[in-house]
């Protein structure tokens, strides 16, 4: 069943995407990202991202959120919604992209710079489990 804007207190997520900002550690590239999601089941989860000296170990917000998932229980995401350290609406970069699909529920959509999109809409064509299990 795809998820319609209606069912997701966008507000919500931004409030909780804005508190796991407050929480990061970004002190090398003084950007701070916070990430909430809600799931199937009404949770809200959420990350920020925590850097590391040698920069590539940097762990994004959302690998923190995926992480606050599995750790709630696990589930599947309906919505997505990511800020900087000015509330800005950030759109996660294409690992995340992959990583946040890997979770998705069905018609699950993201709050985008350009406003409400479905998972689908923002990685087209995506590799995912399905691909793997068409293989075996």
């Amino acid at each position: 069943m795809a998820v319609t804007d209606t069912e997701v207190d966008w507000a919500a997520l931004e409030a909780a995407a804005v508190a796991a900002m407050g929480k990061a550690y970004a002190p090398y590239s003084k950007f701070p990202v916070g990430a909430a999601a809600l799931t199937e089941d009404g949770r809200i989860v959420s990350g920020c991202n925590v850097e590391n000296a040698s920069y590539g170990l940097t762990l994004c917000a959302e690998c923190a959120l995926v992480g606050d998932l599995h750790m709630g229980g696990g589930g599947r995401l309906r919505a997505f919604y990511c800020v900087d350290a000015k509330g800005n609406v950030l759109m996660p970069c294409g690992r995340c992209r992959q990583l946040l699909y890997e979770f998705r529920a069905p018609g699950m959509q993201l709050m985008t710079t350009q406003g409400i999109k479905t998972m689908d809409q923002v990685l087209p064509d995506a590799f995912g489990p399905d691909n793997l299990e068409e293989n075996r």
